[in-house]
């Protein structure tokens, strides 16, 4: 059995290989070779949370097993077995591994859903997560323009100056979120807000929103009036999404989670009829982030390690 530091998982995974995994994972998801366990939590009275979630794809499965305090941080641990035969392989540090899948599947949602012209990008949030999705984003499509906003203006500044050394886009920070959504094709929420970071008024007609920031049932990005607006919501699992996404809980009646604009990401990776869109349709990637997008980059990480020699040696008996 090995274990992977995080800067090994750098080494290894990139924006593009990420990207390419989550198809992947969702065409796996979509043709039955894949299952998947929505995220558990054991919370302690002192503050302190245990979230756990597991998936395999046919290959390998595991388990992505974290703690978090709000006033001390967060720890990430991957753990990955042998479809064939239950050995353990390996331990990942994985707070990246987590950060880039959250950025991919946010870009593999876009590459489908959002216009082929779009071409001005909003961010709203400057933390570690929105540079994921800023660079999973540029690695979908061509962006003449990328305007940030966060609450504290001195990190947007530093991030959009940050970003823009980096990437050949040119990135700046504005002053308002609403500047920073109005004339977006393409608008991310990468925030830790418990209420809505935006007016549904301030979305165009053919805008397409990654909303990632919430994945808990009383928090939310979007306004209500933009979740009854947008003509096609895609969630990674509708059943994941039925337990923690406040985006959609905090703005759908009981029988509109029946109604065919609600859709899992899979059905549009490999539908072509469900990933049509018109010109003005809003459409929205809610991201709650699955185990089974863990599980394929850490096999790949894994198969990696092993042809490049990374990795720490363990032993399990």
């Amino acid at each position: 059995m090995r274990y992977f530091t995080e800067s090994d998982v750098r080494a290894m995974l990139s924006m593009t290989d990420a990207i390419r995994l989550m198809q992947e994972a969702f065409e796996r998801l979509a043709g039955g070779e894949a299952i998947n366990q929505p995220r558990r939590r054991l919370i302690l009275p002192t503050g302190s949370v245990l979230h756990y979630m597991a998936a395999g794809d046919g290959l390998y499965f595991g388990a992505k097993i974290y703690s978090t305090h709000a006033r001390h941080g967060a720890h990430f641990l991957f753990l990955l077995y042998r479809a064939e035969d239950a050995q353990p392989l390996a331990v990942m540090e994985a707070n990246y591994l987590g950060q880039i899948r959250t950025g991919a599947v946010s870009g593999l949602a876009t590459r489908h859903m959002a216009r082929a012209d779009a071409d001005t990008l909003g961010i709203i949030g400057s933390g570690f997560q929105a540079r994921s999705q800023l660079a999973a984003m540029l690695a979908v499509r061509q962006f003449r323009q990328v305007k940030v906003w966060s609450r504290d203006a001195e990190r947007r500044s530093a991030f959009a100056a940050e970003c823009a050394s980096a990437v050949s886009t040119h990135v700046a920070a504005v002053d308002t979120a609403e500047e920073a959504v109005r004339g977006s094709a393409v608008v991310v929420t990468a925030t830790n807000a418990k209420d809505p970071v935006l007016s549904s008024e301030w979305v165009d007609p053919g805008t397409h929103i990654n909303a990632m920031g919430s994945n808990q049932a009383r928090r939310r990005e979007l306004p209500a009036e933009l979740i009854r607006r947008a003509d096609c919501i895609a969630v990674d699992s509708i059943e994941q999404a039925r337990m923690e996404s406040g985006d959609l809980l905090l703005a759908l009646a009981e029988d509109e989670w029946r109604d065919p604009k609600l859709v899992e990401l899979k059905e549009i990776v490999v539908s072509k009829p469900a990933r049509d869109r018109r010109s003005t349709d809003i459409t929205i990637f809610k991201s709650n982030g699955l185990a089974v997008e863990d599980v394929v980059c850490a096999g790949y990480v894994y198969d990696r390690g092993l042809k490049e020699g990374r990795g720490v040696e363990m032993r399990y008996s």
